[in-house]
């Protein structure tokens, strides 16, 4: 009688625990880009900043002293970099989830 006591609580302990790990771990549909849009705001709100910048400069009616084509080359240059930012870490974060 005990050790089908004690092999119920294992079980139950067993069943439990997988519950839990099952759940917290991040699924593949947790891991995309919006995924991680969601957890790098910062980033997301800098390349908005960067791509309306080059917008307002490229629709400006003068070059801001010779600075305009430099700034809006630098600025889309930055915004390349913040994307590939984020696609690293969808991509590091698909590894996790697969196991890899």
């Amino acid at each position: 009688m005990r050790k089908r006591s004690i092999s119920v609580m294992m079980l139950a302990a067993i069943v439990t625990l997988s519950f839990f790990l099952v759940t917290s771990a991040p699924t593949m549909a947790q891991v995309t880009m919006a995924g991680e849009k969601a957890a790098h705001p910062r980033i997301v709100k800098a390349i908005h900043a960067l791509e309306d910048a080059i917008a307002y400069m490229e629709a400006a009616p003068h070059d801001f002293g010779g600075h305009r084509a430099a700034a809006v080359a630098d600025s889309k240059k930055a915004v390349i970099q913040l994307k590939e930012a984020l696609k690293y870490r969808e991509i590091k974060d698909e590894k996790k989830v697969k196991g890899k």
